[in-house]
């Protein structure tokens, strides 16, 4: 199962793949959401709605109902990641902590959900380790030390044979 970040969706809406142009892209998104092979949790809801846009019109009309999974059930897996972020005090800048850690921020309960079922969850998510940076904490980060497993986009459309 593939767990996406709200970046799979807004920067291919934005960059990559518009939706009045990549039209093929889409309607693969549409068919792995309704067959259950990717999937997010409500913090990306979140962070993907009440923006009034096109992005939400699409995620609102073309994503089952069971595609945002509630987040609530993984608070000892938080707690974990949380311990984690808080014992990187020294590296990273209290600001990148405060992000990370923010209750509305989608990233560290992301991992969180993984880390629930690392076995059979890989978080695609278009961002990249950069374990040196000190403003922010990336997915990659968590992920190396708990042993997630992350790709980007396109490395799951090859995973799954898919093609648009």
């Amino acid at each position: 199962m593939y767990l996406v970040d709200s970046n799979f969706f807004i920067q291919a809406h934005r960059a990559i793949y518009p939706l009045d142009i990549a039209t093929g892209f889409w309607k693969k998104v549409k068919m792995l959401a309704t067959s259950g092979t990717i999937f997010s949790i409500d913090k990306v809801k979140n962070e993907l709605y009440n923006k009034n846009d096109e992005l939400e019109n699409w995620c609102r009309g073309n994503l089952p109902e069971s595609f945002f999974k509630v987040s609530s059930g993984i608070i000892q897996e938080y707690s974990h990641i949380t311990t984690w972020a808080i014992s990187k005090a020294d590296h990273y800048l209290p600001n990148a902590l405060s992000e990370f850690l923010d209750a509305d921020e989608a990233d560290a309960f992301l991992v969180a959900y993984a880390l629930s079922d690392k076995n059979n969850i890989t978080i695609v998510t278009q961002e990249v380790s950069q374990p040196n940076r000190k403003n922010r904490i990336k997915i990659p980060e968590p992920c190396n030390e708990f042993d997630i497993k992350y790709i980007n986009t396109i490395e799951m459309f090859r995973q799954l044979g898919e093609t648009f």
